[in-house]
């Protein structure tokens, strides 16, 4: 099963104002193991970043001047979620500007369905509990010492590892081929025989022993 772990930045929260989405990072798995494959491009919003968003995650209009727009990048994009499920955390931010990115580009909307929420599974595992993304990580182990600030690649890897763990741990795609091939090889062991001598005064006492059972199964006539 091929999925995309995704995440985004973005200049604001609310499409209504005027927002737009200016970082997004696609990470590629494979029977949940990452294949190496992702794709992350930053954009240009066509609009002032608003200071409050700026300390977020630190993208700067001088930074984002020279970016692409959205339409430029929108058929990569959809090259490489291809059919996959894709899956973010507090999906439904994340789709909405996606989604919006795409019908400005006058190309359709991605399919709700084939969407997974980390933040919904996260809540029904353990509800009541804090459900951030550092949260998770803190809870998992998960080390996010590099996540100074939000950032759309860094997140999107660290997500990776906590969706694992939220859906079975680190035993999901585990190589089998490797257990297969130790278990050829543990089979391929010849271990060395040890004779033991033993006492007479044993072996007369386990007669004796053998002798006094009843109904034993060895002494049923077939």
């Amino acid at each position: 099963m091929r999925e995309i772990i995704f995440d985004t930045e973005t200049t604001g929260l609310d499409l209504r104002d005027g927002h737009r989405m200016v970082e997004f990072a696609g990470i590629e798995m494979h029977e949940r193991v990452p294949t190496g494959r992702f794709l992350h491009f930053h954009l240009n919003p066509g609009r002032p970043m608003p200071p409050e968003a700026e300390a977020v995650h630190g993208l700067t209009d001088a930074f984002l001047s020279d970016k692409p727009k959205f339409r430029e990048k929108a058929g990569e994009l959809i090259e490489f979620l291809g059919d996959a499920i894709i899956v973010a955390h507090n999906a439904q931010f994340d789709m909405r500007f996606l989604n919006f990115e795409l019908e400005t580009a006058g190309l359709p909307p991605l399919d709700g369905g084939r969407v997974v929420d980390t933040l919904e599974l996260a809540r029904k595992r353990f509800p009541g509990a804090k459900h951030s993304l550092d949260a998770l990580c803190t809870r998992f182990g998960i080390d996010r010492s590099a996540r100074v600030r939000h950032g759309a690649l860094i997140d999107a890897e660290l997500l990776a590892d906590v969706y694992v763990e939220l859906t079975g741990g680190r035993q999901i795609g585990f190589d089998l081929a490797v257990s297969a091939q130790a278990n050829v090889q543990r089979e391929q062991i010849v271990w060395p025989v040890r004779a033991f001598a033993v006492p007479d005064h044993e072996l007369a006492a386990h007669a004796a022993f053998v002798a006094g059972m009843k109904d034993a199964v060895w002494q049923r006539v077939q």
